[in-house]
């Protein structure tokens, strides 16, 4: 792992390589010897101030006398090589005896991807963490054969091959694997130039685990469903580990898939584009179906898939029975497009209202409609009116 200013990057002398056998070996020695002499600073205390006020984490330094064993400084180093990297230069440390045993046992399979792969990249033990417990979390990990299905997709870094960070999504899906009804606490930091922490940040892995409930839900089991688990797995973030961490907890809403806001009604939430969804290929689908799967996860009410579903078809019903002549037809479009297009729960009550003046047959289906979106949350209407916009155009492209 990197310890920046630890003697592991300081040139040992020539004469203590030969005493001591290598150059790591005398590298290991200056390191214990620094840690006999007293003087802690982040070269060799993991996450400690600098040894100096003008260095560049002299923040950390206090006048205080604190009392440090040479057990302790050790141990720091123990503890940072069971960190888990995420993407964004981030990682978690996890107090969880299962998590930390998972970790330790990675080790020994680490030693053998560096000993094996020519050319690979040192110093990644917190990135070959996190790619290790998604690996060994997963229901196909077999004890008798652990690197059995585990494949790493190296990535090209100045020259040389590198293992790549695992999206922090991937790890906190690997967690929930593991505790599907547990709320886990990590600490999440970046130890560099400068020291960063975001802090205590509670996992809300129940709400992760939802997902999958969902899925099955509607779906009666993974076989009969074109979206499997990896597929779930496998999806890109709005939020970076950083802004997730920033909503307080990781939990359902940090999970927020990366390119749903360009579908919700402009103006409805931040970011917001009111883009009509395009259906087509198999993987649109698939991404349909994620997007709708953490939708109705987020509103927590699957009976809301059905009344938004009853919405679009009402809508698609009223544009077709529209005049023969082109600007009746196009009226009613229009009338279902301030629908989809509604923003805030009052432009889409009084754009179902317009559509109830005009046609009274879908009288029932748009009040149930209303009485849900009322009782809801506020922040709930753009996810509804979003898959009332899901449900339209899959309608619409089947016809």
């Amino acid at each position: 792992m990197h310890v920046g200013n630890s003697p592991f990057f300081q040139k040992p002398k020539d004469d203590d390589v030969k005493k001591h056998g290598g150059k790591s070996l005398a590298q290991l020695y200056n390191l214990t010897k620094k840690i006999e002499e007293g003087i802690p600073s982040g070269a060799i205390y993991v996450g400690y101030g600098a040894e100096e006020i003008q260095a560049t984490s002299s923040g950390q330094i206090t006048s205080m006398q604190i009392n440090l064993d040479s057990e302790e400084i050790y141990a720091s180093w123990i503890g940072e090589a069971l960190a888990i990297g995420v993407s964004g230069a981030m990682v978690m440390l996890i107090d969880e005896p299962e998590v930390l045993t998972a970790l330790f046992e990675g080790w020994n399979y680490y030693r053998k991807y560096l000993e094996q792969t020519p050319n690979l990249k040192d110093k990644q033990i917190e990135t070959w963490n996190g790619n290790w417990l998604s690996h060994r979390f997963d229901k196909k990990f077999d004890t008798n054969n652990p690197l059995n299905n585990f494949q790493i997709a190296v990535t090209e870094v100045q020259g040389n091959i590198a293992i790549p960070t695992l999206a922090w999504s991937k790890v906190i899906f690997a967690l929930a694997k593991k505790y599907p009804k547990k709320i886990i606490t990590a600490y999440a930091y970046n130890l560099s130039q400068t020291n960063t922490t975001l802090g205590f940040i509670n996992l809300f892995l129940p709400e992760v685990r939802r997902l999958f409930e969902i899925r099955d839900a509607l779906f009666i089991d993974e076989s009969d469903s074109i979206l499997n688990s990896q597929e779930i797995e496998s999806l890109e973030t709005f939020y970076n580990f950083r802004n997730a961490c920033k909503i307080g907890t990781i939990g359902l809403k940090a999970l927020e898939p990366e390119k749903l806001r360009d579908y919700m009604p402009k103006g409805s939430m931040l970011y917001s584009k009111g883009l009509d969804f395009k259906f087509i290929d198999d993987n649109s689908y698939h991404i349909y179906q994620l997007y709708k799967i953490w939708i109705i996860a987020m509103l927590n009410k699957t009976e809301l898939l059905q009344i938004a579903s009853e919405v679009a078809k009402a809508l698609v019903i009223y544009e077709a029975n529209g005049n023969k002549d082109n600007r009746g037809k196009k009226d009613k479009e229009q009338d279902a497009n301030k629908v989809k297009d509604a923003k805030n729960v009052r432009d889409f009550i009084e754009s179902l209202t317009e559509i109830l003046e005009k046609e009274k047959e879908n009288g029932e289906i748009f009040k149930n409609a209303v009485a849900q979106i009322l009782i809801m949350p506020v922040d709930n209407f753009p996810l509804f009116a979003t898959l009332v916009r899901f449900e339209y155009t899959y309608l619409k492209t089947k016809n």
